[in-house]
């Protein structure tokens, strides 16, 4: 369970590392934010990913103790 949670928590400030890096039309198609011919950053995308990220890898350690 603890490895899932590492797992997608490293994912999701990954996905949120890209959010702030790459322009909104060089994303792939199926992420949400594709903007064809976009030149913006989704700053917002990029924050929720990471927060998200941050407590999955938070469940992940707090699980970890009480075991």
């Amino acid at each position: 369970m603890k490895a899932i949670l590492y797992l997608l928590g490293i994912l999701a400030i990954v996905v949120a590392i890209v959010y702030f890096m790459v322009p909104s039309g060089s994303l792939p198609d199926f992420v949400p934010g594709h903007v064809a011919g976009g030149s913006h950053i989704h700053v917002k995308h990029g924050v929720v990913a990471a927060v998200v990220g941050v407590i999955l890898l938070a469940i992940g350690a707090f699980t970890s103790r009480r075991a």
